[in-house]
């Protein structure tokens, strides 16, 4: 009887934790920004039907990379949950951080569990406050650990560079308008260094609004309404530097004329200088004088 292979927990844990990684990493990144309004949820996405944003409950969403299947079925573990906690209690009784905890149990029991591979998916659950300082914004990696985050987060793909980016250039007070600039422009940056375009078509915009007068704050960002977003802070920077470019001009203009005008004004005192010497001259050369300074 041959002596089974054996491998160290530590060895074995850490083999899992890259193999969940690398699957994770294939991944489309999601991006979540809080703005004054409350939170935004940008992800890469071209596809329309299989999500990566979606609605929980009133006031809290839920963001995914990686294996879509399995993303898929924390999603609607999460939505079970909340739905029957809400309706045992009180609607008031369904946090986010309640949420993420019950994440957090089932994905480190996955990890744990030598029976089964560990889920190749990394989540985000947000919740949406009263006030700025009372949203809440949960990212929980594959291994089942809570990291409670503030102002931005990004996971998937090349997560740690687009955090970097995020991370100086977010502020607080940020409008709907800046907050999904930034997200795009972050989005768009590729490993190497260089960037892309990206368009509405290939992105998938939702809102956790504080501002909605109704119960239920999500809000998917759509169609005509995204270009336009997307559209009017493009459009409002190139109207800047065209105006710019155009005040350059006109002075650049204006400075030609008046030179152009000061050189005719002398070449006329001279002509008159030389024809009569009786101060004719003099009256010229001082009018292209003037004219210059003018």
């Amino acid at each position: 009887m041959s002596t089974p292979f054996y491998v160290s927990p530590q060895q074995a844990m850490a083999d899992r934790a890259e193999y969940a990684r690398k699957g994770i990493a294939r991944g489309r990144s999601v991006v979540v920004l809080q703005y004054i309004d409350g939170v935004v949820f940008v992800a890469e996405n071209p596809s329309r039907a299989l999500h990566k944003v979606s609605e929980i409950y009133d006031r809290i969403a839920f963001a995914a990379v990686g294996k879509y299947n399995e993303f898929e079925n924390l999603r609607i573990g999460g939505v079970r949950y909340a739905d029957l906690r809400g309706y045992t209690y009180d609607r008031e009784d369904v946090t986010a951080r309640g949420l993420a905890n019950v994440y957090a149990q089932t994905l480190g029991t996955i990890f744990s569990s030598a029976a089964e591979k560990p889920y190749e998916v990394e989540l985000i659950v947000a919740e949406v406050g009263n006030a700025p300082e009372d949203d809440q914004i949960y990212r929980l990696p594959h291994d089942g650990s809570i990291v409670d985050e503030h102002g931005s987060v990004a996971v998937g793909g090349n997560a740690d560079q687009i955090s970097s980016y995020l991370d100086q250039r977010h502020r607080e007070g940020m409008t709907l308008g800046e907050a999904l600039k930034l997200a795009v422009e972050s989005l768009s940056r590729d490993t190497a260094g260089g960037e892309r375009t990206l368009t509405a078509e290939q992105l998938e915009v939702a809102t956790l609004d504080r501002t909605r007068p109704q119960q239920r704050k999500f809000k998917r960002i759509l169609g005509r309404q995204l270009s336009r977003l997307l559209d009017e802070h493009t459009g409002a920077e190139g109207g800047k530097s065209a105006d710019g470019d155009a005040d350059a001009s006109d002075e650049a203009a204006g400075g030609a004329a008046g030179e152009s005008s000061g050189a005719s004004g002398a070449s006329d005192a001279e002509a008159t200088s030389g024809k009569d010497d009786s101060g004719k001259g003099d009256s010229g050369s001082s009018k292209g004088t003037e004219t210059s300074e003018d």
